[in-house]
């Protein structure tokens, strides 16, 4: 008898086909892995080189994240968050630093002149290290000067953070942008007591940064070489990648390693008799099991390095996509190493190895003389490995679903999250026992369309391993597709909604020229302290300042307290953030303001257009001093629009330009859900291709007794309905459980899944099932029958 490496490199020398199913999932498992990997790498790797601070020798600037201690006793950990804009260092440092050498306050804001143009003001003081050079003229030295890198009037007017100003020009740079004196540049930011950073232009990055830590202290961060960076968009793009390739990632990897579980699985189980002849004949348990992992040994690696081209192509894509819509700097580049492509091979190889060890037990183990008869019908009793598993995972998935329904704000999405996958893991686990209830159910119907029918019932029946292997990858296409897209759906009608029900404002000036006439809005982020005790975190949230009580241009849609008691030291809070905080009227809430700036406000007012506007409404004031550009981002006016304001668009066109900032956003969901949904639907086809091919003696037969070939495909075509109905109906089951507690978390309100996208995914669903099973079926069956 040939040994298992013999007979492992003869199957596949002599019956390659036999093995495609296996090959061409473990290909697509290795390629979604691999590039959910790279864009992770490019995550951690991600980094810009220096540019406003590349000549400056050592930087001190502020730290640009917020620390939490969190946990209690030996269990203390720390969480970070990036702050929304930037941190500033406090100015009273430049004292301390002066005695280490020459030192330079850095400050930059933007400021617009009389015609709109926006441009980048500084002190004269950072030319020493931008390289920014006079043209003509010479620098500005005291107030009321000013330097431009454009030509013009000798004198003009420039509004700045600080208010409008009339400045005398003496000089002209050579590049675009405003200077000022450092004194007066510090006045105009908005921020006269907090700097961007300080630079030491004399220092030696090697022998004095030991001193400059001393001189700081805990209160500044002494920048040198790489890490002199401070391009806010880096952080943003370093999470953005993070969390595609590791969460989105995380997900992607468990789909497909089941789907190609199931699939190695079943092309293992098509083989039975084979394995049973071998048992009848003389080979050890042993030797199955080596044959088994010897095939496996030699197509996972294969697999897995023709999968890692397809990889590195979808993560190429991905990444050119989200840079050419600004979510990553360019000059950040894609990380390809081994390491994720090698992680990604191994990944396939222990899926192979384990599925078809698991496969092999049954075959590898049973007596001899009983193979033969064994490997003739399927096994009924359900495996005592899964089977507990399985039940596991159900009984979380309905307590989860349990949780999700009972609590509310972030308590009820975190819970809803582990819904989707604790369900898909019970379907993976109990696929036979769940096919087996399918078959019951669904058979039934069938029963009553005639023979091909209640053929196709029959064998659903009796096959439900081979039923559950087609199933599995359906219902993992329309529970995720469906959970990202409708989420999606949901926020965005939601969001719709409240702006066009809370904006009673009859104009929007968006960066107005002037503040009067109307209520001025600063739109920023912060970050909201949730949780309570040991167990405490930081969640980003939308937030406005406003300069008077909003109510006359907003109907925020308040639930309890009252608008027109906000005042500096106060906030109103969205209704989700409320009990994300298990917060309300009266009571204090820990925030930290766009620029890291801790506070703790009391809440005012709750309202519930929070998706529509913002999730924190603070006044204007607690807002100064602690925004990047340092000036309101709109006007919203009712009645006449005042001429110095700037130019106006109507109510409904700020709604519809906010609609293009959320198409953005639909993106990265939509993109998600085609790439899982992609890789599920081409599993299910090439499941259900590998099932109806095994099939060739059956089919056969049954043309043999008399069935024409019509009738043949019709059995296969209600097959394939019963499947890929009770994949759409699992798949959407799970999804709607999802979907209802996490909406109501977001938008307060139940999922909104529009028809016609719905009836496309289940539209697809039926049309992927019918022809992966009609091209095959057509195949086997256009010889004509066997006669005797």
């Amino acid at each position: 008898m040939p040994t298992p490496n013999g007979l492992a490199r003869a199957a596949l020398r002599f019956r390659p086909a036999a093995f495609a199913g296996t090959f061409i999932a473990l290909l697509l498992t290795v390629a979604i892995v691999s590039a959910c990997g790279i864009l992770l790498e490019s995550g951690l790797r991600a980094s810009v080189p220096p540019t406003r601070y590349a000549q400056a020798p050592v930087v001190v600037a502020a730290d640009q994240r917020v620390h939490l201690r969190a946990g209690a006793g030996e269990g203390t950990y720390e969480v970070t968050a990036a702050v929304p804009e930037r941190a500033r260092v406090d100015a009273a440092l430049l004292e301390r630093l002066t005695p280490l050498g020459r030192t330079v306050p850095d400050v930059s804001f933007p400021v617009r002149d009389d015609a709109g143009a926006t441009l980048d003001a500084s002190g004269w003081g950072s030319t020493a290290f931008t390289g920014e050079h006079l043209a003509t003229g010479r620098a500005p030295t005291r107030p009321g000067e000013v330097a431009l890198g454009t030509a013009g009037p000798d004198r003009i007017r420039l509004d700045t953070p600080a208010g409008p100003r009339e400045f005398r020009v003496v000089g002209r740079a050579d590049r675009p942008g405003a200077w000022f004196s450092d004194t007066e540049a510090r006045a105009l930011s908005g921020h006269p007591d907090a700097l961007d950073a300080i630079v030491l232009l004399d220092a030696d990055p090697r022998a004095d940064t030991p001193a400059v830590r001393a001189a700081v202290g805990n209160r500044a961060q002494v920048l040198t070489g790489t890490a002199r960076v401070m391009d806010p968009r880096l952080e943003g793009a370093k999470a953005l990648l993070s969390g595609l390739g590791g969460s989105f990632g995380g997900v992607a990897t468990l789909v497909a390693v089941f789907t190609a579980a199931g699939t190695v699985a079943l092309s293992v189980g098509q083989r039975s008799r084979e394995f049973a002849l071998l048992r009848a004949i003389g080979a050890t348990p042993r030797q199955i099991r080596r044959t088994v992992a010897t095939e496996a040994l030699l197509i996972a690696p294969v697999a897995g390095a023709l999968g890692c081209v397809p990889g590195i192509a979808l993560a190429s894509w991905w990444f050119g996509q989200l840079q050419g819509k600004g979510a990553i700097p360019d000059a950040v580049e894609l990380s390809v190493s081994w390491i994720p492509l090698l992680s990604a091979i191994g990944i396939g190889l222990a899926t192979a190895l384990l599925a078809g060890w698991a496969a092999a037990r049954r075959p590898a183990r049973i007596r001899p003389g009983q193979a033969l008869a064994a490997a003739a019908v399927e096994r009924l009793r359900p495996g005592w490995i899964r089977t507990p598993l399985g039940l596991a995972a159900l009984a979380g998935g309905i307590v989860c679903a349990g949780l999700a329904a009972g609590n509310t704000g972030e308590d009820a999405a975190n819970a809803s999250l582990g819904v989707v996958m604790l369900f898909m893991l019970a379907v993976a686990l109990l696929g036979p026992l769940v096919a087996r209830a399918c078959a019951a159910v669904f058979g039934l119907p069938l029963r009553a369309t005639g023979p091909a029918g209640r053929l196709a019932a029959a064998n659903s029946r009796t096959n439900a391993r081979r039923l559950a292997s087609a199933i599995t990858p359906i219902v993992l296409a329309m529970a995720f597709s469906s959970t990202l897209v409708f989420l999606h759906t949901s926020q965005d009608r939601a969001t719709r909604q409240q702006q066009e029900a809370g904006l009673i404002a009859d104009h929007v000036v968006t960066d107005p020229r002037s503040t009067d006439g109307g209520i001025a809005v600063t739109r920023t982020s912060v970050l909201a302290v949730m949780g309570s005790g040991a167990d405490r975190w930081l969640q980003s949230a939308t937030a406005q300042g406003v300069s008077g009580d909003p109510t006359p241009v907003q109907d925020l849609g308040v639930r309890s307290g009252s608008l027109a008691r906000l005042r500096p030291g106060t906030v109103a809070v969205d209704r989700s953030l409320a009990d994300s905080a298990h917060a309300s009227v009266g009571d204090r809430i820990d925030l930290r303001l766009p620029d890291g700036t801790p506070t703790r406000p009391e809440i005012t007012a709750v309202y519930t257009r929070g998706l529509g506007f913002a999730q924190v409404t603070l006044p204007a004031a607690d807002l100064a001093g602690h925004t990047t550009s340092g000036r309101p981002t709109e006007l919203l006016v009712r009645g006449p629009v005042p001429a110095a304001a700037g130019p106006a668009i109507p109510a409904s066109r700020w709604t519809a330009a906010q609609d293009l900032d959320r198409t953005l956003n639909a993106w990265a969901n939509t993109t998600m859900a085609a790439v899982l949904g992609g890789f599920a639907a081409v599993a299910a086809a090439n499941t259900l291709v590998m099932t109806v091919l095994d099939r060739r003696r059956e089919l056969r037969m049954l043309r043999l007794v008399g069935s024409t070939r019509r009738q043949v495909l019709r059995m296969l075509r209600w097959e394939a309905l019963l499947i890929t109905g009770a994949g759409i109906t699992l798949g959407s089951a799970i999804a709607l459980v999802t979907l209802i507690p996490l909406a109501k978390a977001v938008t307060g309100e139940g999922p909104y899944v529009p028809p016609l996208v719905y009836a496309s995914f289940a539209a697809s669903a039926l049309l992927l099932g019918l022809t992966a099973t009609a091209l095959p079926g057509r195949l086997l069956t256009r010889r004509p029958s066997p006669t005797t």
